[in-house]
């Protein structure tokens, strides 16, 4: 049974509709995490990155059913629940006749997700940074706080805010996204919240150092401290770009890119058709020449026409691709794109990876090499559909005239 047939045989829904059942069927007052919400958030996410890479349909399923079924073994077993939510999976859509790499694949997808995360693909990587999405979202300190509620739940172990917060700051220096288009969009929240908890430990560490006098002493002058550093982080967080800012950029990309394909489809159809219009002009009618010589002048029309739109064609979609090179003076002044695989592609891995950590560093430049980015776009898809339309004006009109020329030289013969 091929992948297609069985996507056909088993759909998303259906399985989407199954997980659901699954968490209205099972319950545990002590999961107050890894439930039903945290479920939809990491299927949520996991379809957000899958669009950006424009998965396949099979692909996609892999990665969203992974997603649904990742954390149900919380249910079944809770020290090996990776393992247990991959096998109940499995049966299930063993039971469904899915195709057995399909199977592995959303397997593989599940077990990937253990901590230490070590994925070893795209769409593995996909559910792995879905899973801890979160990380670099503003929704990360009430989602560590049920973390820590439900870890002392299930343990039955007390773990201070203190401790609990030492570990989350390891766990999050210890942690990183897999695919870019998290790590662009992720990784400077992300940096927020490991410095916000830094600070609260630092301070925690600063207050026990402190005599009770002193502290007593000092009790109007910190209150006073602990507004203006409150005023400081509202102004802080005020003057971050909106999460419809990254939208914008998400979604501008997207759609260039989907422009593009659709470009280079209008191109190749063009190709197609004209290829097959002039091996016709060449077999049959260069042959009917001795006989009907009336036709040449036409057939000659007919073919410069669609040669003159193969080639337009291929202009419109022909790469053209900068020197692939930058250097630290365009990294300091901020000026190249290194979004782009045209401005690095000669360089080495650690100047670009230094370019890239300073770039990830400085929000101005972060969001200018968007712009800069978004706006290339732009630029090339004006010159693709620029020439396609002239392409399909040469050819529309060339036809035209040409099966006029036809019908005019059969009658005057």
């Amino acid at each position: 049974m091929s992948t297609a047939v069985t996507n056909r045989i088993l759909s998303y829904d259906e399985v989407h509709q199954f997980a659901l059942q699954f968490f209205r069927e099972h319950s545990d007052a002590r999961i107050i995490y890894h439930d039903i919400t945290h479920t939809r958030q990491v299927a949520a996410a996991a379809a957000q990155i899958a669009n950006h890479y424009h998965l396949s349909n099979n692909d996609f399923f892999i990665v969203l059913t992974a997603a649904w079924f990742h954390d149900i073994g919380y249910f079944i077993d809770m020290s090996q629940h990776e393992a247990k939510s991959a096998e109940y999976i499995a049966n299930y859509l063993k039971e469904k006749q899915v195709e057995e790499t399909t199977i592995n694949a959303v397997t593989n997808c599940i077990l990937a997700t253990k901590l230490p995360q070590q994925p070893n693909n795209l769409l593995e990587e996909i559910v792995c940074d879905a899973d801890l999405f979160h990380f670099g979202t503003d929704e990360f300190s009430e989602r560590n706080k049920l973390m820590r509620k439900e870890y002392i739940a299930v343990s039955g172990k007390e773990v201070s805010k203190d401790d609990w917060r030492n570990k989350t700051i390891q766990l999050l220096e210890s942690h990183h996204y897999f695919t870019d288009y998290c790590q662009l969009l992720l990784n400077g929240k992300k940096q927020e919240n490991l410095e916000q908890l830094r600070k609260k430990a630092e301070a925690k560490q600063n207050d026990q150092t402190i005599l009770p006098s002193v502290a007593e002493a000092g009790g109007a002058t910190g209150g006073t401290t602990g507004k203006e550093q409150k005023k400081k982080e509202k102004a802080a967080k005020e003057e971050r770009p909106d999460k419809g800012v990254e939208t914008m950029f998400r979604i501008s990309s997207s759609n260039h890119q989907k422009l593009s394909d659709q470009a280079d489809s209008k191109s190749h159809i063009l190709i197609t058709v004209n290829s097959i219009i002039i091996s016709v002009v060449l077999s049959v009618l260069f042959k009917a020449f001795g006989q009907y010589p009336y036709l040449q002048l036409p057939a000659y029309l007919l073919l410069a026409v669609s040669l003159a739109t193969i080639i337009l064609s291929i202009l419109a979609t022909r790469p053209n691709i900068p020197r692939g090179v930058f250097t630290q003076k365009d990294i300091d002044e901020k000026k190249v794109n290194l979004l782009f695989f045209g401005n690095f592609y000669k360089m080495g891995l650690n100047e670009f990876a230094g370019g890239m950590m300073k770039m990830m560093e400085d929000r101005e430049f972060l969001y200018g090499s968007l712009i800069r980015d978004v706006y290339s776009q732009g630029i090339v898809l004006g010159r693709k559909y620029k020439i396609l339309r002239v392409a399909y004006n040469v050819f529309m009109y060339g036809l035209i005239v040409s099966v006029i020329a036809f019908v005019a030289a059969t009658l005057i013969a």
